[in-house]
């Protein structure tokens, strides 16, 4: 395991992960799994809140698909690059650089998460046309935000293993 790694653990209440376990040994892969697994629940708090937002102005106001899902993916993207952001600007980085190291972290978990999540939203009949007080409008949001958190788990932990992604961002805490 990379001491980038064992930090990003020991941030995430992962104290059990040492930085002299061999990468290829069954902890290192738990502890690198448990890190996508972080990494995953914090890109779906800023997809969730986005993508929730979106999908309920779009279908209250009665816009088309096209257009509710184009307001929903903005969103998502504008809430979860924030929830990076934030905390990087705390650990005194500027914006621009702040802003990089959100676009290097966060932009492919969050692409995955709503190509899935919208993905099932239309493959669910009706879903999209049933109004926000239908409990198909809701129950199908959250299968497929169920969905598009397991289908991104993979893509986190294969950029973790390899210094990318959310790990990117623990190097400036």
């Amino acid at each position: 395991m990379t001491t980038h790694e064992h930090h990003h653990g020991v941030h995430h209440g992962d104290h059990d992960v040492d930085q002299d376990v061999d990468p290829g040994s069954p902890a290192a892969r738990r502890a690198l799994t448990r890190l996508a697994v972080s990494a995953t629940l914090h890109c779906l708090t800023g997809c969730a809140v986005g993508e929730v937002l979106g999908m309920v102005l779009g279908t209250a106001w009665g816009w088309s698909d096209g257009a509710t899902i184009a307001l929903a993916v903005g969103l998502a993207f504008a809430f979860g690059y924030a929830l990076t952001i934030a905390p990087v600007l705390r650990s005194g980085l500027p914006l621009r650089a702040a802003v990089r190291v959100a676009l290097a972290a966060d932009t492919l978990s969050i692409t995955v998460m709503e190509i899935v999540d919208n993905a099932v939203m239309l493959a669910v009949p009706g879903a999209m046309e049933s109004g926000v007080t239908s409990p198909l409008f809701w129950g199908s949001l959250a299968v497929a935000l169920a969905v598009a958190f397991l289908a991104t788990v993979p893509v986190n932990r294969a950029l973790i293993a390899r210094g990318r992604g959310h790990a990117v961002v623990h190097a400036h805490h």
